[in-house]
């Protein structure tokens, strides 16, 4: 990925509306670092450590959104200014929110998509990064960015199960919105230890994964008003 990242630097929504969902059904089901919750904006996160946040939003007709910032990787400023992450965004926008935002300068980078592919406002030549990396390197195409994932997954849990596999079966099953208790049961198997201190919620799990609208006959992920 770039430094600072450029738009080819992100897989295709689709895809990484999977990812998001996957780590937020995982944090569901345990008590995790991350605070994922789901609403109007978009499925949001916010690391309990202050680490970084981020939000990713669908739109029903194939548009998405893509903001978040990371505390130590994104350089909100240029100089004595603060960066405009929203020049040049489309009218599609939720402005209000966004502006509400960028005057918090809680903005590291902002991404969104239409007419297949992502776009971002043009940065200052000057700028070493804008925390995309740090904040979210499963964005990335290929599969080093689902090994992302269950590195960090592993790493949460303390498993010692190779979990590679589950999780791609559980990210086909996300894309395709037919996500059912197995295939919950199969993924927290393979990510959370089998002698955990912590409790595992299965149910807590698959309640959220219909939320979010990765189960059959499920709304929400791309079923988001415009």
């Amino acid at each position: 990925m770039h430094r600072p990242s450029v738009p080819e630097d992100l897989d295709h929504p689709e895809r990484l509306w999977a990812r998001a969902a996957t780590l937020a059904v995982v944090a569901a089901a345990m008590d995790d670092g991350d605070e994922f919750s789901w609403g109007d904006l978009g499925l949001q996160c916010w690391n309990g450590g202050g680490s970084y946040w981020w939000r990713l939003k669908m739109f029903e007709d194939g548009r998405a959104l893509l903001c978040g910032q990371d505390s130590d990787g994104s350089h909100t400023h240029s100089g004595s200014r603060q960066i405009d992450f929203l020049d040049g965004g489309p009218a599609w926008l939720p402005w209000g929110q966004l502006r509400e935002d960028a005057e918090g300068n809680l903005f590291g980078f902002v991404y969104w998509w239409q007419d297949g592919a992502w776009a971002r406002a043009p940065y200052p030549e000057k700028m070493p990064d804008d925390g995309l990396e740090t904040a979210m390197s499963w964005v990335a195409p290929g599969d080093d960015a689902v090994r992302d994932i269950v590195e960090d997954l592993v790493a949460r849990t303390e498993s010692e199960v190779d979990a590679l596999a589950a999780v791609r079966a559980f990210l086909a099953a996300a894309e395709a919105r037919s996500v059912g208790a197995e295939d919950i049961s199969a993924l927290l198997d393979a990510v959370c230890g089998q002698d955990s201190w912590y409790e595992v919620r299965p149910d807590a799990a698959l309640a959220f994964a219909t939320k979010l609208g990765l189960t059959a006959g499920a709304r929400g992920g791309m079923a988001v008003a415009s």
